[in-house]
């Protein structure tokens, strides 16, 4: 059935480019937010890892920081066709933001709305907005992976003289 094979083959690669196209837009977008309002700091003045940058930084220089490294992030993520050693740094300095960003699922006050059955539901503010950073991060691992897989043939092939013809 070639044309489930070409479907397949289509639907991948659509998935790929939404996944780290998408994936930058959301990083650059939520970072230039950090420019016109703090919407971090309840969850950051809470955390046992990071609530001592207040001690050093003001609360507008932690946002334009935050900001502006996840900006770079978008950006380095973005240029993988290109330059997949970035596209990785990108994409592991993703990582990091959203494993802090996860950590506050368990450290900020009102994450959790009630419990039903025993089971905690999510406030919508903080908890859920928390919470698509597990699917998020999921995305920049596999970015990750894909940019040093690139690195990794494109290593092999840079290795292989230009006159030869095997691959």
């Amino acid at each position: 059935m070639p044309e489930i094979a070409t479907l397949a083959r289509v639907t991948a690669q659509a998935g790929r480019l939404i996944s780290r196209y998408g994936l930058a837009v959301v990083l650059a977008w939520i970072g230039g937010g950090k420019y016109v309002k703090m919407d971090s700091r309840v969850l950051i003045e809470h955390s046992p890892l990071l609530s001592w940058v207040y001690d050093v930084l003001s609360v507008h220089a932690v946002a334009v920081s935050l900001g502006t490294t996840e900006i770079v992030a978008a950006c380095l993520i973005a240029v993988y066709p290109k330059w997949p050693r970035l596209s990785a740094l990108g994409s592991a300095m993703t990582i990091v933001l959203f494993l802090g960003t996860l950590s506050f699922l368990f450290t900020t006050p009102g994450v959790v709305f009630t419990y039903a059955a025993g089971f905690p539901v999510l406030s919508a503010q903080p908890g859920q907005f928390l919470l698509k950073d597990l699917v998020l991060i999921g995305v920049a691992f596999w970015t990750l992976g894909e940019s040093l897989g690139a690195m990794a043939g494109q290593a092999k092939s840079d290795n292989v003289p230009s006159w030869s013809m095997s691959s």
